[in-house]
């Protein structure tokens, strides 16, 4: 009997897990799986207990956030050893999530981030194609801003007590480029220039005064809301929300694009996105069956209909959801995906969100004129480093 702990059942449509669960046991007898399914938040105190005891479940749903601390207790088992002990081609991952060289997470499905786009407001700015550069982009937010007082160009939020802001909608701008916030061995590089460039380019949208107002107490929701209530021109956000924002306002025309690059940039862009990742207990008693349900997930055609379920992308990079057919925004959206990077450098830090509120405080204090831009990356450097 196989114990697999996550939050997905519960997300997925009724039913649905389980029948994969059940294919699983058809093909594979003698191996049961019994899920553990609760919400989010309950999942991850469940793990963190478990993780303590030395009692974690033989399969585990992990957020890449937590993958570092458990790593570090020695809770979940090294993937790239069960990989190769059982002969596995990892070559069809699309991603997989290390610590020091060795694989501890591998995302199932994904969840993207892209630039959506109110294309009425784009419209009456006169502006005629969505931005793919950074120019672009600056010039039609603030072509958008100029048209009603009550209208902003795009939306940042820097809520401290949320922190998230700074993964995906300021470091996602770096990512978009190729740049990145880290050195080649994993330790924190907030002060190169690949950061600079991300951090003065908002600097100016800030002081041009196409950022929403509020920016600094502002949370996910809060910036779906004004999008979806027609008040800003652009947000990054996750795909998820789609449905959400028609639900909310189903006159709303929007569009989604990549982050636009740096002007001249032709390399593959960076996709900011979060997981569904999969772990296995390091104390498991049933290694070779956890792997095997592993492989089971990641396998093409039942990653294609776990991804069709959540309505996310697979992360089998052969697999190909039936929803993206069905819709044009998501059809574009996998097109998206499917041609640049996945990129998200918190998944895997050690307290990635202490790190995000760390970059957010000097941040705030730049955009508000209290600090130069180098002093606020080395004071990040600095704080960052700490951590590690």
């Amino acid at each position: 009997m196989l114990e697999f702990a996550q939050w997905w059942e519960p997300e997925l449509p009724d039913g649905s897990f389980r029948a994969l669960m059940d294919e699983f046991e058809k093909e594979n007898p003698g191996i049961k799986v019994k899920l553990l399914s609760g919400p989010y938040a309950s999942t991850k105190e469940q793990l963190v207990a478990a993780s303590a005891s030395g009692t974690m479940p033989d399969v585990v749903g992990l957020d890449g956030a937590w993958v570092s601390d458990f790593s570090k207790q020695g809770a979940i088992a090294d993937l790239t050893a069960l990989m190769k002990d059982n002969g596995y081609d990892d070559s069809q991952l699309a991603s997989q999530i290390a610590i020091d060289g060795a694989t501890y997470m591998i995302p199932v499905v994904n969840f993207v981030y892209p630039m959506f786009t109110n294309t009425t407001l784009l419209d009456e700015a006169g502006v005629s194609a969505v931005p793919t550069n950074r120019s672009e982009f600056e010039d039609a937010a603030k072509k958008i801003r100029a048209t009603d007082s009550d209208v902003s160009g795009w939306a940042l939020p820097l809520s401290l007590e949320t922190p998230n802001g700074i993964q995906n909608d300021v470091m996602s701008w770096v990512w978009a480029s190729g740049g990145t916030m880290l050195t080649k061995d994993g330790k924190p590089d907030v002060a190169n220039e690949d950061v600079k460039s991300a951090a003065e380019y908002i600097k100016g949208l800030w002081d041009a005064g196409v950022v929403s107002p509020g920016a600094f107490t502002m949370k996910e929701q809060d910036k779906v809301e004004d999008f979806t209530n027609g008040r800003v021109g652009f947000m990054i956000d996750s795909l998820a929300h789609i449905n959400t924002i028609r639900e909310g306002n189903p006159d709303l025309a929007f569009e989604i694009s990549a982050i636009p690059a740096k002007d001249g940039y032709t390399g593959e862009r960076g996709m900011p996105y979060a997981s569904w990742g999969i772990g296995v207990s390091a104390s498991s008693e049933h290694p070779e069956e956890a792997w095997k349900l592993v492989e089971f997930l990641m396998s093409k055609e039942t990653n294609a209909t776990l991804a069709n379920d959540a309505k996310a992308f697979p992360g089998n990079n052969e697999a190909v959801p039936a929803f993206v057919n069905d819709d044009e925004l998501f059809k574009k959206a996998f097109e998206i995906w499917d041609s640049g990077t996945p990129a998200n450098e918190f998944t895997g830090l050690p307290v990635a969100e202490t790190l995000m509120r760390e970059f957010d405080e000097p941040f705030q204090k730049y955009l508000n004129g209290e600090m130069d831009v180098d002093t606020m990356l080395k004071t990040a450097q600095d704080s960052w480093m700490e951590e590690f």
